[in-house]
């Protein structure tokens, strides 16, 4: 019975890591990503997704996860993909779990690119996110090696860049999970990295959002001729999770606002908000932060 017992765990510890480092997917011919962890710690970058789009000149990375220690890890997976040299990083906003791995590619001689707002994102409170890397259920030892990496290249709407063989464009519609968050497109593949402007069956972080410039953002993806979406959190996706997206935003907002006029007890108005929210497998203890920060004015 003990062997079977110790046999049992060293499986399941097994299964653990394999879903919460698994390797880079394939997506497309020469786009591959990390997509859709159910391993949704600190540690594994909240489950963020962060992928790369491989051209004749060279590699885009798109984000770049949550610290050096995980952006060596990415490094790694993309070494066994390709050998060509990093050229690009592109924030699609700069939070944290997608962002603090810039020094690992800056380091490499890559330009990190984001939109100017997010940019300056980084620069007002980069410094302080990594001085109180406890506030996020990060240790010390989790970030040896973590610098903030400024992005330094910024654009305001639109940035097209050519890889060789294949063409990029970066989009930023409206202010919407950021200020600045943008949209990598590889329009010849029909398919697009969204960032945090998509969580797929993931509670979304709502506390820096604008919910007009992100609705509309969503129906600009939607308008677009795109058959996968790599969202920031969540499996791949498609336009049927783009309007679900949207449908959760204005339940959320109206409903909140609704249980805040009333109340502030948080967990009370969450526990109410759980009961109409569309199911989501990942981060459930995400709407009672969003219900703090954004309308009880506490966090």
């Amino acid at each position: 019975m003990k062997k079977m017992i110790m046999l049992a765990l060293t499986v399941a510890t097994l299964l653990f890591t394999q879903t919460a480092f698994a390797e880079l997917t394939k997506i497309a011919d020469n786009v591959y990503s990390y997509i859709g962890s159910k391993e949704a710690s600190p540690t594994n970058s909240f489950a963020a997704n962060a992928g790369i789009v491989i051209g004749k000149d060279g590699v885009l990375v798109v984000d770049t996860l949550i610290s050096a220690k995980e952006g060596e890890r990415f490094l790694s997976d993309i070494r066994k993909v390709t050998n060509k040299p990093i050229k690009y990083v592109v924030n699609t906003h700069t939070h944290l779990d997608h962002a603090l791995g810039n020094c690992v590619f800056a380091r490499l001689g890559a330009s990190v690119i984001s939109h100017t707002a997010d940019r300056k994102l980084m620069e007002r409170v980069g410094a302080d996110t990594l001085k109180n890397i406890g506030n996020y259920g990060l240790k010390p030892e989790d970030m040896i090696g973590t610098e903030i990496a400024l992005p330094s290249l910024y654009f305001s709407d639109r940035l097209t860049i050519d890889l060789g063989d294949e063409t990029v464009e970066l989009i930023r519609t409206a202010p919407s999970h950021t200020e600045g968050s943008v949209v990598v497109s590889v329009p010849a593949k029909k398919l697009i990295f969204s960032g945090d402007i998509l969580f797929t069956d993931f509670h979304p972080f709502l506390a820096d959002g604008d919910f007009s410039g992100w609705a509309k953002t969503l129906d600009t993806l939607l308008a677009m001729d795109v058959e996968k979406i790599i969202p920031g959190h969540g499996p791949l996706s498609g336009k049927k999770d783009l309007k679900e997206m949207k449908e959760y935003l204005a339940l959320f907002d109206s409903k909140a606002r609704e249980l805040a006029a009333s109340s502030q007890d948080a967990d009370a108005i969450a526990a109410e908000l759980k009961q109409i929210l569309p199911k989501r497998s990942l981060a459930e203890w995400m709407i009672a932060y969003n219900v703090k920060s954004r309308y009880l004015g506490k966090k």
